[in-house]
């Protein structure tokens, strides 16, 4: 029997996330997995009369790639890649793992490699978006190898995540745009901000934010969301930060991730688990040490740890600071292949000011 909260899932992609319109052109990729939600999405494109473009991406090919391709292969990218990015109007993907770790032995170098090759499609992507030229979402469908990272049943993790896309509300895009102004409040406040001030275990930053805009992630962009976040001033990140969480990128947990900085540049990196893969990273090219992204979670409705980033990043009470590209509409110049986020959990012993002003403790916002 299908689940009818995925239907509700492709209304609020369709209507509220992307607001498709008539005769726009709206590219759809997910995995087989994801079949129920990318069906149900398909179909309400060709409802509200625009033209859906769909790409079924099989995961063992990206295993397959990173095995037996040579440079000249990670670094081929098809020309009508660079057309599409230019004609789509929108564009919405579903993250649909059956094996989060089918690239856990991946080369590091050829995943650095291939994301340099990329970033041109990623970041002519982004400045579309910063222009309001085209509208994008990134979802997740829940699967076993989703539910096992975040240790629950399937079950267990389909209520998880259908919570937290608020479907059970009796009117879910009335409950984000409701989500959208509460934390409108906060972008507001934060306008006027210069310097930010990140304590906690292990954990003493500052970096400045002057002139730079804070955005309002309310389900736009990510679904679910509830975040805010912007640009840091390249060069103003100084001391040292203890991610709470594993940074999982690549297929990869790197664990216990320690980074110092000096002048905006990670100077030194540590970690407990998969160290040699995190320096690997932090190699990819100029921008990938220094920050593209400082941001607050504000989901207090996600409050456990799932090891995935979509959740994670949201949990009301964190931050998180991502390292390399930045979002043209923060002011960011950070440019890089890599866009990493890394969650600080600040509900046990953290504080963040703003000015001098207490914006949050102990995971609390105050203001």
């Amino acid at each position: 029997m299908a689940d009818p909260r995925v239907e509700t899932v492709a209304k609020i992609l369709v209507d509220y996330s992307v607001e498709v319109q008539p005769n726009q052109l709206v590219r759809l990729a997910g995995g087989p997995e994801g079949a129920p939600l990318i069906l149900a999405v398909y179909q309400k494109v060709l409802e509200r009369g625009a033209h859906p473009f769909l790409q079924v991406e099989l995961e063992e090919a990206e295993e397959l790639f990173y095995t037996y391709a040579k440079d000249a292969q990670l670094d081929y990218i098809p020309p009508f890649m660079k057309d599409m990015i230019e004609q789509i109007d929108a564009n919405i993907g579903i993250w649909t793992d059956a094996n989060t770790k089918r690239l856990t032995n991946a080369d590091p170098a050829k995943q650095s490699r291939r994301a340099v090759a990329r970033r041109p499609l990623s970041d002519r992507l982004l400045e579309r978006a910063a222009k309001e030229e085209l509208h994008w979402t990134g979802t997740l469908y829940p699967t076993q190898a989703f539910a096992q990272d975040a240790e629950m049943s399937l079950r267990e993790f389909e209520d998880f995540v259908y919570s937290a896309c608020l479907v059970d509300e009796p009117d879910p895009i009335k409950a984000w745009k409701k989500i959208s102004k509460e934390q409108q409040r906060l972008v507001d406040w934060l306008k006027k901000a210069r310097q930010i001030h990140v304590i906690g275990p292990d954990t003493d930053l500052k970096l400045e934010v002057t002139g730079r805009k804070w955005v309002n992630c309310d389900g736009h962009e990510n679904f679910p969301d509830g975040e805010i976040f912007t640009g840091p001033i390249e060069e103003s990140v100084n001391g040292h930060i203890r991610y709470t969480y594993p940074a999982c990128h690549f297929g990869r947990e790197v664990e216990d991730v320690r980074l110092q900085f000096k002048d905006g540049k990670v100077i030194k990196a540590t970690a407990a688990k998969n160290e040699q893969f995190l320096l690997k990273m932090l190699e990819t090219d100029e921008g990938a040490r220094y920050v593209g992204e400082f941001a607050f979670g504000t989901n207090f409705g996600i409050q456990r740890f799932t090891k995935n980033t979509l959740f994670d990043e949201k949990i009301g009470g964190t931050i998180h600071l991502a390292l390399g590209k930045g979002y043209l509409e923060t002011g960011s110049k950070n440019k890089s292949a890599i866009h990493w986020d890394m969650v600080c959990d600040l509900r046990d012993g953290g504080e963040v000011r703003v000015d001098g002003t207490l914006f949050l403790k102990d995971g609390k916002i105050l203001i």
